[in-house]
């Protein structure tokens, strides 16, 4: 088909929008890889573009969607054939690039990754940008050599996509996985991710001491602000926090003392822009590791003109685990 369906940012005299419009392809952007879009997924920068809420979007219009899986119909990039699977995550694309909440896209090939065998399109967009970066999360904590034997694993915004996911992901390796949520009523759903213990958000929320009693081998952070530095001022000597998000806020009230007292190490989680290689090795982690039935659990389907109200939702806390976008649908 030349023409197919799409959200689509604009801002213009008018104000600024986001609709779902009848485009044709070539509208599509000048790149080096054209597919057929089967699935996207909304993340937070996805809700923030859809609604206008925070200036993300550069340029203008753009069909938001930071995610993708899809099948590639043309490609004049090295790595990729037609009839290749394909999943893309970050590089600015649904913010400065056209992206995936669309039926087609046309991607930069330096973008993608190969779809890994045993994951489908479907199973690659509930993992989404959330699940990929709580991989990198565990990663960095499996470089630093954190060992389940070594003690608790705190996960902040546990109810998220990427605390979700990453709860999942630690306790299928063995690790105590002590899952931190502003909703405790949805505590059994964490502990059938695997966590052992649910602590209430605000015991790390508001502002602390520089140093406090030492609990944490390691910790995955989506949160940021007074959760990040208290987490940190209770990671044990020779601990490890990585840090990859700011939902609470992009301030980090803390002190030097975690880091020149108990040689506490922050790993900052930059999903955006990985090398193919770390992208692939992540990829290929979650394939192997991810319990794609407890996914499925914490997974909802919506359709591409249900993202734009749904986008309002996820802002607003109303939204459990993860939404995939059946842009077909």
């Amino acid at each position: 088909m030349s023409q197919f369906n799409a959200l689509l940012v604009e801002k213009d005299d008018a104000g600024y929008r986001c609709t779902t419009q009848r485009l044709d392809e070539s509208q599509l952007p000048e790149e080096n890889v054209s597919i057929d879009v089967e699935y996207s997924t909304l993340n937070f920068k996805d809700g923030l573009a859809i609604t206008g809420k925070s200036p993300v979007v550069r340029t203008f219009p753009l069909v938001p969607g930071i995610d993708l899986a899809g099948t590639v119909t043309h490609s004049a990039h090295p790595r990729f054939k037609a009839g290749d699977k394909v999943v893309l995550n970050g590089w600015s694309v649904g913010e400065q690039y056209w992206g995936g909440l669309a039926q087609k896209a046309r991607i930069n090939g330096d973008f993608l990754v190969p779809l890994p065998a045993g994951i489908t399109p479907f199973q690659a967009m509930a993992i989404g940008t959330a699940g990929y970066t709580a991989m990198l999360c565990v990663m960095a904590l499996l470089r630093h050599g954190i060992k389940p034997q070594d003690g608790e694993i705190l996960v902040t915004g546990a109810n998220g996509g990427v605390g979700s996911v990453a709860v999942a992901l630690l306790a299928k390796l063995g690790y105590n996985v002590v899952a931190s949520t502003g909703r405790p009523e949805l505590a059994d759903g964490l502990k059938a991710l695997g966590a052992s213990t649910i602590i209430d958000r605000d015991t790390l929320s508001q502002p602390g001491r520089p140093l406090g009693k030492e609990r944490w081998a390691g910790v995955v952070d989506s949160v940021g602000s007074h959760t990040l530095a208290n987490a940190c001022a209770t990671t044990k000597a020779d601990g490890a926090v990585a840090a990859c998000g700011l939902a609470q806020g992009m301030d980090f009230p803390s002190t030097v003392a975690p880091f020149i007292l108990r040689g506490v190490s922050l790993l900052g989680i930059n999903s955006v822009t990985r090398p193919y290689e770390e992208r692939t090795e992540a990829w290929s982690r979650l394939a192997e590791t991810l319990d794609f039935a407890l996914l499925e659990g914490i997974t909802r389907t919506i359709s591409l003109e249900e993202a734009i109200p749904a986008a309002s939702d996820l802002l607003a806390g109303k939204i459990r685990g993860r939404l995939v976008v059946d842009v077909n649908r």
